[in-house]
């Protein structure tokens, strides 16, 4: 009977595990191949590697992705934590339709997103011609087409994703710990920053972790609002396969290898926070 079982579990993740192998091993072997192979192929080389990290261009594309994930995730956790905080104290009607509303925005990205802070923050939009008419400098002087108007983009779609993630951890903070720290003598400041933040920190460590890579992958935003004219590691791997034909996929793959290793290595420091930090991984 346990045998048959187990049968049927293998039959039920079959589908799972060919759509897996097809759309996510195989192109990753593939990759990692080829990043690893002659232009046109060939031969076993490092060049591609070699020359994105001795040429300006890829070194400042790497270095934009990197500041931008981790800033927007910074600046995005920061308030998701804020709203977090102010949806679990809610009502169950107004949480009910907070969350309705974050699980709308958070699917609110890529062109459409671009093409909506157009409308609001472009030339002629609509806060420009606001703050140019009624004199508010920073909102007639803010250049959208520019590495701050992409930033403020990230930032906008990381805040509902880092809410969403965010709203759970929430459950796991017990009335009776702040009742305990008001029993010693304690504050508002003793609770959040020496009993509830170090409680949460394991699981907002994570959540930092996914909009990082959230962050470091976007393309469509940016290619939308900027096209070619910032260095960014997702337009720099797109640049190597324009048209119907590959122009250079073998360093398109490298590219793209460094960007996963970098997740990775988002991931790997992460984790050992959460292990410093008292947290389950």
């Amino acid at each position: 009977m346990i045998k048959r079982t187990k049968r049927i579990y293998w039959i039920a993740l079959l589908p799972f595990m060919v759509i897996t192998l097809l759309f996510e091993i195989f192109p990753l072997i593939n990759i990692v191949i080829e990043s690893f192979t002659v232009t046109g192929g060939g031969g076993f080389t490092f060049d591609h590697f070699i020359k994105i990290f001795t040429t300006h261009l890829y070194q400042q594309s790497i270095f934009n992705s990197v500041w931008i994930s981790l800033l927007s995730a910074f600046v995005g956790i920061i308030i998701a934590f804020l709203a977090a905080k102010a949806a679990n104290n809610a009502s169950g009607k107004v949480r009910n339709l907070f969350t309705s509303i974050l699980n709308i925005t958070s699917n609110f990205a890529g062109v459409p997103l671009a093409f909506a802070f157009m409308i609001l923050l472009g030339n002629v939009g609509i806060l420009t011609l606001i703050g140019k008419n009624y004199g508010i400098g920073f909102l007639a002087d803010f250049d959208l087409y520019s590495i701050n108007g992409l930033l403020l983009t990230y930032i906008y779609f990381q805040i509902p994703l880092a809410t969403l993630l965010m709203l759970p951890i929430f459950a796991g903070l017990k009335k009776e710990w702040k009742e305990a720290v008001g029993l010693l003598g304690g504050n508002w400041y003793h609770y959040w920053f020496k009993v509830a933040i170090p409680s949460l920190l394991p699981s907002i460590l994570g959540t930092f972790s996914v909009l990082f890579a959230n962050s470091l992958a976007a393309y469509g935003t940016a290619y939308a609002l900027l096209s070619n004219n910032i260095a960014l590691l997702p337009i720099r791997i797109s640049q190597q396969y324009i048209g119907e034909v590959v122009q250079n996929q073998e360093f398109g793959c490298a590219l793209s290898l460094v960007m996963m290793a970098l997740m990775v290595l988002s991931i790997i420091i992460t984790n050992r926070l959460q292990k410093r930090s008292g947290g389950n991984v």
